[in-house]
């Protein structure tokens, strides 16, 4: 049997899992949480990802040599043909590497930066003082394609020409759209079916394509082409961006050629905290990942395995802890190159410890105050990749809010990402839209240590979800013993509502839904502390992750039934 045969196995088997009897699930868990599937384990490779054909596309490039970076560019070119409701080369990256050899982390930030001929007075405000987010006065320049030039400069083995050959070819010949996506594509239309570009490049016949109908974007495959042999300059030096900027100016926006030209990504440092044993590793700002850390050292002072998860006081604890994070965000989480963020001080034991006697454990708090540390929407799609020498990759990348701004570059077959909506307005904000400047970013890949060995890649895709997706992860796999299946499955909360980088303000406590799974006592509970509980669907992210044993050497992975992807490891 040769790999590809075999390859193809492993995937038949693996989404077989999906439509397995409810009580062989439930008899997986013995007795414990309900998993919707069975961790995936391997000894060579495992990627977990949005979508099944980009998982595979990332195994096949495991097994044809390539380093885990380079299944992971390759992952993320396929989604963003696959998957274009949440990504693409007209958006933002962020990554977090763990490289065998040098036994150390690695990160990378990749997102774009404001037009230099964009200031805030130019700016028609929204009535609430927000910049209107799907115009171009919200585009920043993407910075997705900037970020595989530098992971693949320093990680990969394959040419870059091989890595972007299977998503050039997906997107010439075209695959059928699958459900989860295609259910967010007819959504899209009424936000997005009149912008420039769109209906062109993704409204193929004037609609929105049906779960199982073929997409093709030939377009898109001639850009991924090029990039893949002229590398990332392709995108910010050569015909894409030509066209961008053509575009641009026949569409109202400010991007010029000394804009793209002059982007770079960075490599940054991973910051971190301890919490009961472990170290959870993210990004500094202008990215929200150090809201986690600073989540899990304000928990770590509550017993939260004694309080049980089927209790309100569970629940409370961990609203509570967002809350009072959350108006550190909005204070002080901003472009580091404009704004010397205190992040050593927020993220510091002794300030955790101050904030957590701020939580009342029996009301819920209406309006709290930043601390002083020196004393809702989006779509993304996040991926994990392991490879046989033992380096693993964090990957997230994101057009913001799904389309992004719904402004597609027909020529090439992409949208144009709409994060500069998450400027403020306000001069006296440390996030304040000024040229040049990289805007307050939600999208935060993860990565987790035990005893300074690699453990565990994962992520939870979906605006102001992800610091909360991410602790409700680990809080899952140490407190409560659930293994990386079982973590993502387990039900979630999401608080929105708290004050936002943007400037709008939280005035009364803002909102809490909890998914089907949690009692109704306590929900009753909850609501007599004085949260406010609504029912909603679609909010709470979706988890991809992959992780190692280091006593057997065994990969294993997980994702979720709340996307439509897969783990799979050869």
């Amino acid at each position: 049997m040769n790999r590809r045969t075999r390859s193809l196995l492993t995937l038949t088997l693996a989404l077989s899992l999906l439509v397995q009897p409810l009580a062989l699930a439930a008899d997986r868990t013995e007795g414990k949480l309900f998993a919707t599937r069975s961790v995936v384990h391997a000894r060579h490779g495992m990627v977990a990802a949005a979508h099944p054909l980009a998982v595979k596309i990332g195994v096949d490039i495991l097994e044809q040599g390539g380093s885990a970076v380079d299944a992971a560019i390759a992952v993320n070119a396929a989604l963003g043909f696959l998957e274009p409701v949440a990504n693409g080369i007209g958006g933002d990256l962020y990554a977090i590497v763990w490289d065998a050899e040098t036994k150390r982390l690695y990160g990378v930030n990749a997102s774009g930066r404001s037009p230099a001929s964009l200031t805030a007075d130019k700016v028609p405000a929204n009535d609430n003082g927000t910049i209107p987010l799907f115009s171009p006065y919200s585009w920043s320049v993407p910075g997705a394609v900037s970020g595989w030039g530098l992971l693949h400069d320093k990680f990969g083995t394959l040419p870059l020409s091989e890595v972007l050959a299977p998503a050039v070819r997906s997107a010439r010949e075209g695959e059928p759209v699958t459900q989860v996506i295609a259910a967010a594509w007819e959504r899209s239309i009424r936000r997005f079916g009149d912008k420039p570009g769109f209906a062109e490049v993704f409204l193929p016949g004037g609609k929105a394509p049906k779960e199982g109908e073929i997409f093709r974007n030939p377009a898109l495959a001639r850009a991924l082409e090029l990039i893949g042999e002229e590398g990332a300059d392709a995108f910010y030096k050569g015909a894409i961006a030509d066209a961008l900027v053509a575009f641009s100016e026949a569409n109202g926006g400010y991007f010029s050629k000394e804009d793209l030209a002059g982007h770079t990504a960075e490599w940054v440092e991973p910051v971190s905290t301890t919490y009961r044993g472990i170290e959870l590793w993210e990004l500094p700002p202008n990215g929200q990942g150090i809201a986690a850390l600073q989540m899990l050292n304000i928990l770590e002072h509550y017993d939260l395995r004694g309080m049980g998860r089927d209790s309100a006081q569970f629940w409370h604890t961990m609203i509570e802890a967002k809350k009072l994070v959350y108006e550190d965000r909005a204070r002080f989480y901003a472009d580091m190159d404009f704004y010397d963020a205190p992040v050593d001080g927020l993220i510091s034991k002794q300030y955790g410890y101050e904030r957590s006697k701020l939580i009342d454990a029996k009301r819920a708090a209406r309006r709290i105050e930043a601390g002083n540390p020196r004393l809702e929407h989006g779509d993304t799609t996040y991926l994990s990749v392991a490879d046989k020498d033992g380096n693993m990759v964090s990957l997230i990348q994101s057009n913001y809010t799904g389309f992004g701004s719904g402004y597609c570059v027909p020529e090439f077959g992409f949208g144009i990402q709409n994060r500069g909506g998450l400027f403020n307005l306000d001069p006296k904000s440390p996030n304040y839209l000024e040229p040049r400047k990289r805007p307050f970013h939600t999208i935060i890949p993860a990565f987790a240590t035990r005893q300074g060995k690699p453990w565990m890649a994962f992520g939870v895709m979906g605006g102001d979800m992800q610091p909360q997706g991410h602790v409700q992860i680990i809080v899952n796999m140490i407190d409560f013993d659930m293994n990386l299946q079982e973590a993502g499955d387990a039900p979630r909360f999401h608080h929105g509502g708290s004050s936002e980088p943007t400037g709008t303000m939280m005035t009364t406590g803002g909102v809490v839904h909890l998914e089907n799974g949690v009692p109704d006592e306590v929900l009753r509970e909850l609501r007599r502390m004085g949260h406010r509980i609504e029912e909603t669907i679609g909010i709470f992210g979706g988890y991809q992750a992959v992780a190692i044993d280091h006593e057997t050497g065994v990969l294993s992975g997980a994702t979720e039934s709340r996307k439509d992807g897969c783990a799979l490891g050869y």
